[in-house]
């Protein structure tokens, strides 16, 4: 076979211009923003891609955590935070950010007057005493991330949904509001402020619960303690048990893999410490009080989990940012463990730097999520198709009323009474059970633990029964294994066919996993033309691209690469040669799933041809690198 045939660049060491241009590499798919694959939840391929399911291969070798992270002060505290700020309020300049932890932090101009903003609930919140809330924001692009491909590898590890998106940056507030004479304001306001790139929005709340208090009373010689210890903390590593000390108390938490299965949380054992140390283990690291967050809109989860999981646009508004940052956080987890791939703002204002480009009337509104508690809001959000509009959280100690949806002609101002305010028609039928079982739990006083853990459940079983069948379409455009040459390309997946697609629901549709009835086949319609389905499928596009270019890499492992190359011309096993180093530094460069194993013997095999060759191009070829 011509060694032509291969995807690789042709470059030859020497004699001539060597064998012409070479074939085309296989398109990959994009770097997909959110996805579910099959390892995530465990699922089979199902008909069609029994010979496409391979198993994961062990993961690289890596360098220790550790030896990473001693390289420079602060790598650790980088690691969980972007920084620490604190803001207050200035009679002459407004909200101001008086303090940024460790002092070489960057923010640019733009960010730091988000931060100001969204670290202050809005005046008419009326919240005094402390509050706790989150926010999110666009990061100012053209930046360079520190430690980028040391936290990589952590990232690989996680659940899709967990994954960091370098686009944005969270912000988890502790606030404090309270009557101060001496000021001439007459009030104290502060707030203090964790921004980072991870979405653990548990994690971080508790941590504030821990220090905030404490700061507010004692000042910065604290905050710099307190970011002392973090920068102490071990790195982020998915599935396993964490220790992170925090001003005296140890906090224990485990961040899940993708290897979970899905709706199950491993429980981290509260260990006794021997020393004075206060020791708690956190539940979740992400998750929030989801029964607590849906109570308001109780009758309509079914219908807002189509809303969620179909990119449409939703506006939150409620009577204080805690409310509204928690509700949207319940709503982009409803379709977990698929990751909801359009932009979300827990907390959003009038200051906001995207507030023109969210509410102008000129397009329609984009496919987003927005927490709001302006009454400013009503008026200028009231041409979008679905909103819910919440009171004040509080569990129910009765069962809650039946709600009927709303007319959007109806929400005038942000005092209209709660509900969901919208004209969409649920493309499925409602499901009467799980409403009469958290009606049960509230009869019973059932803890809301408990409430949401049911909810979580429901959800889960709820996606997975939508989106079963088209992993497992997806699964049979995979080309089969025997497809595969180590003389040749690696095989393409096939196209995705939206009929093809359609055609596999009447025998293995959504019927097999859920009793649900309704118009499931036109929730598919819809959803293929959503940001979450395209988010999904470009990530599963390039996960099965760079399986085959494992497969491949295998495949050739398994020939006889040195007899080849005595049978074939110098140039051609020079060619053969650059073009395997090529394959190896792909593989490093890609993460492709292949086991340490097959790359050490790609490795021999090269440099067994090597020495099979002349002197002068052992020395060329031991130094020549790849591209």
């Amino acid at each position: 076979p011509s060694v032509s045939a291969w995807p690789l660049p042709l470059r030859a060491a020497r004699g001539g211009s060597g064998r012409g241009a070479a074939g085309h590499v296989a398109p990959r798919g994009g770097a997909g923003v959110g996805a579910m694959s099959r390892r995530e939840r465990g699922l089979e391929p199902g008909p069609g891609g029994a010979e496409a399911a391979v198993e994961d291969a062990a993961p690289a070798e890596q360098e220790s955590p550790d030896q990473c992270l001693s390289l420079l002060p602060w790598d650790r505290f980088s690691a969980w935070l972007h920084c620490v700020c604190v803001v207050g309020f200035d009679l002459e300049l407004g909200q101001a950010v008086e303090v940024i932890y460790p002092p070489h932090s960057k923010l640019t101009d733009k960010e730091k007057t988000n931060i100001c903003y969204l670290s202050f609930p809005d005046s008419n919140s009326g919240c005094l005493g402390d509050t706790q809330f989150c926010f999110r924001f666009r990061r100012s692009p053209g930046r360079k991330v520190s430690l980028c491909c040391f936290l990589d590898q952590f990232d690989r590890d996680l659940p899709v949904y967990l994954k960091k998106d370098s686009a944005y940056y969270y912000g988890y507030v502790y606030f404090r509001q309270v009557r101060d004479k001496s000021l001439k304001r007459g009030y104290f306001q502060k707030s203090l402020v964790l921004i980072s790139k991870l979405p653990y929005v548990h994690l971080f709340r508790t941590m504030l619960k821990q220090i905030a208090p404490e700061y507010f009373e004692k000042s910065e010689a604290f905050l710099e303690a307190v970011c002392s210890d973090v920068d102490r903390w071990p790195p982020p590593v998915p599935g396993k048990v964490l220790q992170l000390p925090i001003m005296g108390v140890i906090m224990k938490l485990r961040i899940p893999t993708y290897r979970d299965k899905p709706g199950t949380t491993p429980i981290v054992q509260n260990m006794h410490q021997a020393d004075a140390q206060i020791s708690m283990a956190l539940p979740t690291v992400h998750e929030v009080d989801l029964f607590r967050c849906f109570c308001p809109v109780f009758f309509h989860i079914q219908m807002l989990w189509e809303l969620v999981l179909l990119g449409e646009p939703l506006v939150v508004m409620a009577p204080s940012p805690a409310e509204s940052s928690e509700t949207v956080l319940a709503l982009v987890s409803c379709i977990s463990p698929l990751k909801y791939c359009s932009d979300f703002r827990p907390y959003f204002t009038i200051h906001d730097s995207e507030f023109k480009e969210y509410t102008t009337r000129t397009q329609a509104p984009p496919s987003v999520i927005l927490g709001v508690t302006n009454p400013f809001f009503a008026k200028t959000l009231q041409h979008w198709p679905h909103i819910i509009r919440i009171g004040d959280i509080k569990l129910p100690g009765e069962v809650p009323k039946q709600v009927k949806v709303k007319k959007l002609k109806n929400l005038k101002t942000l005092d209209s009474k709660p509900g969901v305010y919208t004209s969409y028609k649920p493309y499925l039928n409602k499901d009467e059970e799980i409403v009469k079982q958290l009606q049960k739990g509230v009869q019973q006083k059932r803890p809301t633990e408990a409430q949401s853990v049911i909810l979580r459940r429901y959800f889960l079983e709820l996606t997975e029964s939508f989106i079963i069948p088209l992993e497992r379409y997806v699964a049979s455009l995979m080309p089969l294994q025997k497809c595969i040459s180590p003389w040749k390309s690696p095989p393409q997946l096939r196209q995705f066919s939206q009929d093809d697609f359609m055609k596999t629901l009447e025998k293995a549709g959504p019927q097999l996993t859920s009793g649900l009835k309704g118009d499931w086949i036109g929730l598919y319609r819809h959803f293929l033309k959503s940001p979450n389905f395209d988010g999904w499928f470009r990530s599963r596009q390039k996960e099965m691209t760079q399986k085959l270019e494992a497969l491949h890499l295998e495949a050739l492992c398994n020939e006889n690469l040195v007899f080849w190359s005595q049978k074939h011309t110098e140039v051609e096993t020079v060619d053969l040669v650059l073009k395997l180093k090529n394959k190896l530094l792909q593989a490093d460069r890609e993460h492709l799933p292949v086991k340490t194993d097959t790359l050490k013997k790609l490795q021999t095999h090269i440099n067994d041809i090597i020495l099979a060759l002349p002197d002068d191009l052992q020395d060329i070829l031991l130094k020549t690198g790849t591209t």
